[in-house]
């Protein structure tokens, strides 16, 4: 089941410049929390990286990060901000085990059509390492759509995504709500969620 919706990124790919040179909020607690939670010069992959703004603030905090992302016309973008290789990489796509210590998934896996979360979240787990950390974002909702970009969006309530983590393997699992914004300048609750894989 495919993780990606092909109008979302045909949109980010159209929008890559303007997109990956707009000016945004890193969330730095939550950047400085993840690093904290992960160990010293810890291997992070970062999905959907975008513009590759936040894979710049991990490796100033001392991470060493795999940026990727779906659209390799954003995936060029943060290549000329980072000025290292940037994978391009489809979420149903991740192959990995156990090889990363954090997943850095800011505002991507709300993009993953509802029916296919599920088995992409499991692909994370799947990459981790025992102990790896894992923050994803999503913008809330009830139910899935588009904005007015087209772009398609999950949406999910914190009852939703904690049923799409899945029970029995995760040490702990947080979702946080706060409200924020985006790149359609709306005002939108957002949810944090970060979860601890089992040792």
């Amino acid at each position: 089941m495919s993780g990606s919706d092909a109008d979302t990124l045909g949109f980010y790919a159209a929008e890559a410049e303007i997109y990956a040179g707009r000016a945004r909020e890193l969330g730095e607690a939550r950047l400085r929390r993840f690093a904290e939670l992960v160990p010293r010069a810890g291997q992070v992959l970062e999905l959907g990286c975008g513009g590759g703004q936040d894979s710049a603030a991990l490796l100033a905090l001392g991470l060493d990060v795999t940026a990727t992302d779906g659209a390799p016309e954003l995936a060029a973008q943060a290549e000329g901000r980072l000025g290292r290789p940037v994978q391009v990489l489809l979420f149903e796509d991740l192959v990995a085990e156990a090889a990363f210590d954090g997943v850095w998934a800011n505002a991507c896996l709300l993009h993953v059509p509802r029916q296919a979360l599920a088995g992409i979240l499991a692909r994370v787990h799947r990459a981790l390492r025992p102990g790896g950390v894992f923050y994803a974002s999503y913008k809330a909702g009830e139910a899935e759509g588009r904005d007015r970009f087209g772009r398609y969006y999950n949406y999910p309530d914190a009852a939703w995504l904690r049923s799409a983590y899945g029970s029995g393997l995760w040490h702990s699992l947080d979702i946080a709500e706060d409200m924020g914004g985006g790149y359609d300048r709306e005002p939108t609750r957002w949810l944090h969620a970060t979860a601890i894989k089992l040792s």
